[in-house]
């Protein structure tokens, strides 16, 4: 049944509060027994006196009200599952009885298997797949929950909250009682049951009392939860020192699963994670995936005061949470990191990121301001708009407020909504009382949807010595959008003189100079600042920091983005140099593939990297960043019109001419770069494992022979996953033959660790094969259909051949035969049946289909209609596909 489209300005508040809830479970792995009971209460301002009770795929057994059962005749069971009460005027004691099949559940909402242990995810609207209830996030009650279940098949029987009683039951059954003091909605319930064990520490809050943390897992895993352990204590005592937040309960724990659509859920007090955001040990972990566990484990947390003891009102305002969250998740791990230059390199990978991501889906069929007005179905708009960019639009909140001045913010906003629902109006209007400062404009964000384009103008006068900068703002329409109000943008902005010195820098209408840097406020459409007392004509920095979400049209020369690249004393911006000349370079030799003719390197952008390989006074984590080249989504974005083949042929001459070029001052710098012995995942040992790889990447594609036996020896013989996944990613992206044996030896040694073999999938579904080789799309399906250890119920087997494959590798899925849309359709419509928040998620590959060749193009359109033109397609399919399709004529 397809979903009615769901608007937020037809909000009308819960007729019917839930002041108490009573859950008894009795678990059996087809028929859970669920018995509910709720204390209900009217709302005083209701509209009408109907109770709605959402309900998907129960089976009823009986509704009793004040100990009377009713009848079918007394209650409305609508086409949707939900259950209607009517004429309910007064407080009642609701209880309702029924069964579900947690084994049949392939959709992971709910309650469901995953190995054998019981597991929930709830949000967003989960919680209805488990009991009769109305499922919505401004519902909030005390919930208190006993779980009864066989001790020998779940030995562990966790809920929210804190444990006040447990014993033994007949036939070898028994019991846990939890009690969650604090009020939630029911998107935060959360219960895990089965066989697990826990690493558990007493940690010491600020306030002196104790709390227990623990981190449960299946019993194989346990000895990889201790880095998740240590993450933890450092967001507690992060939070508390940055925010003064404590945590509020006796325990805190975590819950690791294999079998999980997202990669973590804050259920208050129960957080239930994907098992790569938990598990870690050198050998199973790579330096990426141990600084995403930290962030995971910090945003996770941090939910407990932004999401779980303050909500959303509805769900419309879900970047109130996420976004928020993001930031203080981004600002724990940059703090975590130590230094300025190590935080730099966090704030590149974050704004790339955002990039690769968020500024497609800005300029796609599914763009939506952070804050959507209307959905079809909710799971679509779990999406980087909502998270990243929604945290970039709080990160321009601390640029214009300060870091204290944003703190003074969240506490007004904590301590006025805590223990309630709260809207995106409620937030910002705590930033402005507690600031004193007019936010109406800055919340343009929150309702208009695409990313700003800021042309930026500038004057030199040298009589005058004045400077003048214009800043014109531009938002290109989106569906339902034709036509933008100006944003709010901070933007920041320095000036170098010719010796790369920072100049004072004095507006017109000031007496002094006031620092080398400034924030100018851009509310207009266009407006013009002038800087007095400059003496030379400078180069200007732009956007510093990326202090706002845009992009930047200003015509820089060649000559002055090497200078940047060279002497701007803000990182961001200086990598930004390397990345603008890096694309120069590119799109220049992709128009001479499409030309036919030699492709060659850029002059200023072979002396930027020259300078930049070379250059002792910065750290490799930098160095390695500011010479990674973009991604080829980046590069696509700079494109008019994408071309993946003539992309994917640029930057394999690219690397093979900067790797012959320059063979022995890479050598040298690869060996300058030898990490500890001793694994660590510090951002040092780190960045120099990560300059090593890059370096590596280009000696091979240069036809570096020592190179080759070099990285084999790496894989065959390093103790940590980070240089092996590297080493052995290298060779399978060459020509040598030798990928083929050490593949194999990959597989078995890694085929019964789940975190391995989902990377042994990735490797080979991001293959940038030579074009004399097995098609990419033909390995892929080859794993599909043969490889045992591939299950399509798993979403991190999906995302880790299936997704990896049609996202991350696009001349491959591009491939003018069409090969690599025939496995998107049969993949999509297969995992809608199975799981349709994977299905959705796959099929936002073909989002941008107008952007490509016509070749490609047309295509994708027909693979999009083919998908759509099929009976039975779930909501969360429908509307993906449905968006892209009314593109056509957007």
């Amino acid at each position: 049944m397809a979903s009615a489209t769901v608007f937020r300005k037809d909000y009308i508040p819960p007729t019917h509060w839930v002041d108490s809830v009573y859950l008894e479970f009795d678990l059996h792995p087809q028929q859970t027994h669920v018995h509910s009971t709720l204390m209900i209460r009217p709302n005083e301002d209701r509209i009408n006196n109907d109770l709605v009770l959402n309900g998907r795929d129960l089976d009823l057994i009986r509704i009793t009200i004040d100990g009377r059962e009713l009848d079918r005749s007394e209650y409305t069971i609508l086409p949707t599952g939900d259950i209607v009460l009517r004429g309910i005027t007064e407080n009642i004691k609701l209880e309702i009885e029924n069964v579900i099949n947690p084994q049949a559940n392939s959709s992971l909402m709910g309650l469901y298997l995953s190995n054998g242990n019981f597991m929930t995810q709830c949000e967003a609207e989960g919680f209805r797949r488990i009991t009769y209830y109305p499922d919505r996030p401004d519902v909030s009650a005390k919930f208190t929950v006993r779980i009864n279940a066989p001790k020998s098949v779940c030995p562990v029987l966790l809920s929210n909250g804190n444990l006040i009683e447990e014993g033994e039951l007949d036939g070898n059954w028994h019991y846990t009682c939890w009690e969650d003091p604090f009020p939630k909605p029911s998107y935060l319930f959360a219960l895990v049951a089965g066989n697990l064990k826990c690493r558990e520490e007493k940690f010491q809050l600020k306030n002196g009392k104790k709390a227990l943390l623990q981190i449960w897992v299946e019993p194989r895993n346990l000895d990889k939860t201790e880095f998740a352990l240590e993450s933890l204590k450092r967001a507690i005592a992060w939070d508390e020192e940055r925010f003064g937040l404590e945590l509020d309960l006796e325990r805190f724990m975590i819950v690791a699963t294999d079998d999980f659509t997202m990669g973590a859920m804050e259920n208050k007090g129960l957080n239930i994670f994907n098992s790569r955001c938990v598990l870690a040990t050198p050998q199973v972990a790579t330096d990426r995936d141990f600084a995403r566990i930290e962030s995971v484990i910090g945003h996770e947390y941090f939910h407990n005061w932004t999401g779980d003891r303050v909500t959303c009102r509805d769900w419309f305002q879900l970047t109130l949470k996420e976004g928020l969250t993001v930031f203080r998740e981004q600002e724990f791990a940059a703090d975590m990191l130590g230094d300025s230059t190590a935080r730099a390199v966090k704030r590149i990978e974050d704004v790339r990121y955002l990039r690769d991501r968020q500024f497609p889906e800005d300029a796609g069929p599914m763009a939506h301001p952070i804050r959507p007005e209307s959905y079809e179905e909710i799971n679509n708009f779990y999406t980087t708009t909502v998270y990243e960019k929604g945290a970039e639009v709080i990160r321009m909140l601390q640029t214009l407020l300060g870091k204290d001045g944003f703190k003074r913010g969240l506490d007004l906003y904590i301590r006025e909504h805590d223990g309630s629902c709260a809207t995106c109006e409620d937030f910002l209007n705590a930033m402005a009382e507690a600031n004193m400062r007019n936010l109406n404009q800055f919340k343009r964000w929150y309702s208009q949807a695409g990313t700003p384009h800021v042309r930026v103008r500038t004057h030199w006068d040298a009589q005058s010595a004045t400077y003048a900068v214009t800043l014109t703002q531009f938002c290109p329409p989106s569906p339902g959008q034709d036509k933008k109000e100006p944003f709010f943008i901070p933007f920041d902005i320095a000036l170098f003189n010719s010796k790369g010195t920072p100049i004072a820098l004095q507006l017109q209408e000031e007496t002094t100079a006031k620092g080398t840097s400034r924030v100018l406020e851009l509310t207009d459409e266009e407006h013009t600042w002038v800087f007095v007392g400059v003496k030379e004509q400078p180069i200007p920095s732009l956007a510093r920091n990326f202090s706002a979400p845009i992009i930047v049209d200003y015509n820089y020369t060649p000559e002055e983005l090497v200078f940047l690249s060279q002497c701007d004393n803000d990182a961001f911006n200086r990598a930004q140099a390397m990345e603008e000349l890096s694309l120069l370079c590119i799109n220049e030799m992709v128009a001479d593939f499409e030309r036919g003719t030699r492709m060659v390197i850029n002059p200023h952008y072979r002396n930027a990297f020259e300078s930049m390989l070379t250059d002792k006074s910065v750290s490799p984590a930098f160095k390695a960043i500011a010479l990674t080249l973009p991604s080829e989504t980046r590069i696509a974005e700079s494109q008019p019109m994408i071309n993946p083949i003539a992309i994917r042929a640029a930057i394999r001459s690219l690397r093979e001419q900067l790797g012959r070029q320059f063979s022995h001052v890479i050598m040298r710098v690869f060996d300058d770069n030898a990490p500890n012995p001793v694994y660590s995942p510090s951002a040092a040992e780190a960045g120099k494992r990560a300059m090593r790889a890059f370096c590596f990447e280009l000696l091979l594609a240069g036809g570096n022979a020592k190179s080759l036996l070099r990285a084999r020896q790496i894989f065959e013989t390093s103790k940590n996953l980070t240089e092996r996944l590297d080493a052995l990613r290298i060779i399978v992206n060459s020509a040598s033959p030798t990928k083929f044996t050490l593949l194999e030896a990959a597989e078995a040694e890694w085929r019964k660790e789940p975190l391995l073999i989902n990377k042994w999938f990735t490797l080979q579904a991001t293959a940038t094969v030579p074009m004399d080789e097995c098609p990419i799309v033909d390995v892929v399906q080859n794993l599909i259909e043969r490889y045992p250890g591939y299950n399509v119920h798993n979403p991190n087997n999906v995302y880790s051949l299936v997704l990896a494959f049609c996202q991350n590798n696009l001349a491959e899925f591009h491939r003018p035969d069409g090969a690599g849309y025939k496995l998107w359709v049969e993949q999509v419509l297969k995992l809608d049946r199975i799981n349709p928040q994977v299905s959705s998620r796959l099929a936002r590959c073909l989002d941008n289909w107008r952007r490509y060749t016509p070749e490609c193009s047309k295509l994708m359109f027909s693979a999009l209609k083919y998908v759509y033109s099929q009976p039975n397609l779930s909501s969360d399919l429908k509307e993906v596909v449905g968006k892209a399709l009314n593109n056509a004529t957007h």
